[in-house]
């Protein structure tokens, strides 16, 4: 069973009268979630994938499932408390505690294969690329949930892949600061991360790509999210076709219902409508005004 909590959607279950629940990736569409990703979503154990010990903080490194995607993050030992200690105690103890560092696995990596060296890698993220030497201010590469950038200040810009955020220069960083920003459809189009040739069955070339929500393949007609088991470097032709072919067999997403808009006579309408009543109502009052005057010479007329 699907529910929604204060962080997210989840699942739930129950298993010989124990409830279970595992986090549903915020990523997931929602007309794949199979019966057997959700097996695999429980199988996942929610305190983490346990990498190894920093060599330097000697915290332990674990991998885990969030809400926006997994993630690496290290475990902060828990203060020391007196046994006799609160709950209130104990919580603004936990409250004193520096947050502990954490990053987005890239979308080539997963929670099952990720290493310890490549969770330090995303662990010393963002990076300081160097200074601007007109501005002073520093310029940083970083992983967000969108994808890599670099940052200067309020100036984010979007670099090509997530490989660069270890190895982009200053150099390099100014020069991409040195040209218009771009939005929208006019941005550059990023290259595919993966060419996998023609479709067997629309025979149009195979390419895999970083959407908003992860790695999928295309051929120009249908999309297919890449599955949790499925990743970039070991995926192959037969098996994007495959994917494919399961999006084309579901047929095209259902175009979504519009509302016309009330024509513009109607207001017209209305408003003149409104005019006139208007006008009527000021023409009572302006009679009503007239007639009072009259009543009041008849009392007077009587008095006498």
């Amino acid at each position: 069973m699907v529910r929604v909590g204060r962080y997210g959607p989840y699942l739930e279950r129950e298993v010989n009268g124990e409830s279970q629940r595992a986090n549903l990736p915020e990523d997931l569409p929602p007309d794949e979630l199979s019966p057997e990703i959700a097996e695999k979503l429980f199988a996942t154990p929610q305190e983490g994938r346990v990498l190894g010990t920093d060599p330097v903080s000697g915290h332990e490194i674990v991998a885990k499932e969030g809400r926006f995607g997994p993630y690496v993050t290290e475990l902060l030992p828990e203060p020391e408390l007196p046994e006799d200690a609160t709950a209130a105690q104990k919580k603004a103890a936990k409250a004193k505690l520096p947050k502990p560092r954490t990053g987005s696995l890239f979308k080539s990596m997963s929670i099952e294969t990720i290493t310890l060296d490549d969770a330090l890698k995303l662990l010393s993220l963002p990076r300081v690329v160097g200074k601007d030497p007109e501005s002073g201010d520093e310029i940083t590469a970083q992983n967000g949930r969108y994808g890599p950038y670099l940052k200067k200040g309020t100036d984010s810009r979007s670099i090509q892949t997530e490989d660069q955020l270890f190895s982009i220069t200053l150099e390099e960083a100014l020069k991409i600061y040195s040209e218009p920003k771009q939005r929208g459809r006019s941005a550059t189009a990023r290259p595919p991360l993966k060419e996998l040739g023609d479709d067997p069955v629309s025979g149009k070339p195979m390419v895999v790509k970083d959407g908003r929500f992860g790695p999928y393949v295309t051929d120009g007609e249908y999309n297919a999210t890449l599955r949790k088991s499925d990743s970039i470097e070991e995926l192959t032709a037969e098996r994007a076709a495959e994917l494919l072919a399961e999006k084309r067999a579901k047929g095209p997403a259902p175009k979504k219902r519009t509302t016309r808009k009330a024509p513009a006579k109607s207001t017209a309408t209305k408003s003149t409508t409104t005019k006139s009543t208007t006008t009527k109502s000021a023409a009572a009052k302006s009679t009503t005004a007239k007639k009072a005057p009259a009543k009041r010479s008849s009392t007077a007329t009587k008095s006498k």
